[in-house]
Order: structure tokens, then sequence, then C-alpha cells
């Protein structure tokens, strides 16, 4: 479907109300909508006020982003089909879009070696949107694009990255059973020169202070938002539960991703800390029986199975290291 079928999909919004369909024009409030269609049959039913989403109480909009496609910018660097592009955006303009949403995707602009950076695709769709008058949120992904839900494209990691991954594959996250997942670049290894003598840190650092001298002119103006990806697809959390490769099925709970040789010694870091603050040992590792996580969403038995209660002290403070290393990153 076409970005502007999706968007018009939205555009007629229908709420139900007393068992019936209310179509609200895209004007009115969604509270004067719901009032007039309670009185509609003689029916004076109270309905309580509801906030108006359409305008503040002084009068502007409620701004609206648009998604674009994953692929806007191609393999080459350039900017897919720009005549419908262009377009699309004419639309979205005219039919009151604040702007629009685009991943700047690591494995794209990076392509071709260590900060040699490509931006051309990126500078050619940020004049577009100018042109039309329209905004544009942009996000630094650092992640793959491929093998998760919504993924419409393949977009892998840096292939410089991806080499220095083939030498050392401990810079990926590793579950128990030794499965490496090249979504993102582990956190274990955040802090040291793993990357062609500059640590991750260093190379997401340096990503950004690129765009940021490449389209300094439309900061603020045209490029009103920043959004930085943080995990896979995006998001602050670990590749617990990947599909693409068959071992994770819904409602399963998922694997911890501890077992890259950089997250196993901050983990055992962890416990020796906690070994010297209680004065008992404590074993860094996790539950053995989490794979069986993957088959059955009750997890309480598997911890009766043998294996550290969930209410142990160093069991948590293993686990709290673990939560800890992403609220730190």
């Amino acid at each position: 479907m076409s970005l502007l079928g999706q968007f018009a999909m939205r555009k007629s919004s229908q709420h139900a109300v007393s068992g019936q369909r209310v179509r609200c024009k895209r004007r009115s409030s969604f509270a004067k909508c719901l009032n007039d269609h309670a009185g509609a049959d003689g029916r004076r039913e109270m309905l309580h006020a509801l906030p108006n989403i359409a305008h503040s109480s002084n009068g502007s909009k409620v701004p609206v982003y648009v998604m674009l496609p994953l692929d806007t910018v191609g393999h080459g660097g350039h900017l897919n089909k720009p005549r419908a592009m262009n377009a699309s955006l004419m639309a979205l303009k005219n039919a009151g879009v604040e702007g629009v949403m685009v991943d700047a995707w690591w494995g794209l602009v990076e392509k071709d070696g260590p900060s040699k950076y490509n931006w051309e695709g990126y500078a050619e769709l940020v004049q577009m949107v100018q042109k039309h008058g329209l905004k544009i949120q942009v996000v630094m992904s650092f992640h793959q694009c491929g093998g998760n839900v919504g993924d419409s494209c393949s977009i892998p990691l840096p292939p410089w990255v991806l080499e220095e991954v083939s030498k050392n594959p401990d810079l990926v996250y590793t579950d128990k059973s030794g499965r490496r997942n090249p979504e993102y670049i582990s956190l274990g290894c955040d802090s040291l020169p793993v990357l062609g003598g500059r640590t991750p840190i260093q190379v997401y650092t340096d990503y950004m202070r690129s765009f940021h001298d490449r389209f300094r002119d439309y900061l603020g103006n045209v490029i009103v938002e920043i959004q930085v990806g943080m995990g896979p697809c995006g998001e602050l959390r670990y590749p617990a539960y990947p599909e693409s490769n068959g071992t994770w099925r819904f409602p399963g709970i998922g694997e911890f991703q501890c077992y890259d040789k950089y997250m196993r010694a901050s983990l055992e870091a962890s416990a020796e800390a906690l070994e010297r603050e209680i004065g008992e040992e404590v074993d860094p590792t996790m539950p053995a029986s989490t794979i069986s996580f993957l088959k059955t969403p009750d997890f309480s038995k598997e911890m009766e199975l043998g294996t550290p209660s969930m209410d142990s002290f160093s069991w948590n403070g293993t686990l709290e290291s673990y939560s800890d290393t992403e609220i730190e990153y």
C-alpha cells in the first residue's frame, strides 16, 4: 500500500457509541461529535467532557507526523523513488500533516568504511521536505533492519562492522546456547576500542556529529526532532526474543543475552562486588532453565525445578546488574 493510502485509511476516524458507528468530520472535536450523536435520537445522554484533541485552547493544531518507509533511502545511498516521494509529500501537506519521520540507518550512511559518511540521500529528502513546507523527525538508527515485526526490507550493520564481528563474534549479543544476534552491538563492549580502534560509543558519537555538521542549516527549522536508537528495533532492550531464526515463539519469555565474553565479564565483576557486600559467594550466571521459557509462559514452575529462587538475594543481584547495564547506557 502506498504511503498516501496508509495515511488515508487513518484519515476518517470512526468511533463506536452505543453499538453504532459514528463518523466524525476531520475538523470536528471528538467530544462534540459524541454529544451530537448522543442526542440524535432524542436521548440526551450525559457524556463526560473529552479534551479537544484537534485544537488546544489557543487554537493551535495538534501536529501529526507520518512515518516514511524503512527503505526511503536505498542501499546506494540515494533517495528511493524521488518522484513518488515528492507527490506523497505534496499530498501530506495538503492533508494538513505537520511533517514526516525517517530512519537514518547506520548501515547505509557509514557503509563504505569507518568515518566515511554518505548523507546525500537524506539531504535530498530534507530539501524536498523543506520545499513542501513540512518538518522532519530523524531517528539515528544504529540497529539492523530486517527480521522483526514490520520490517519490510533488509539493512544490516555496516560491512566493516560485520567484518569486525566475524573476527570477534563476542561483539554481538549471545544467549546461553551460543546463538549470536547481529542486530546490535553488545552493550558489554561499549567502552572498549573494538571497532577499528574506536569504542562503539565513540562511533555513535562521530556519526551524530557528522549528521550535525551536514545538516546544521536545517536543525531547529526543518529538522525539528532527533531520536537516538538504543538497541534492537531502536528500543532500549536486549534481543531476547528473536523471531527470524525460529528460536522464539509467542508467548515465550525469551532468553537472557549475557553470554558474550564482554557481558560475562561485566556480570562477573558485579558478582565480585556483591560478594564483598554480602559476604557470600555469588553465581554470576543466569538460571539454566531459561531456555525452556521459549516453550512455556509458566516460568514460575521452571524456577522451582532446582534453579535459584526468584527471591534469592544473589540471583536478584545478578539480574539487577543485567538491567542496570541498560539503564546506564
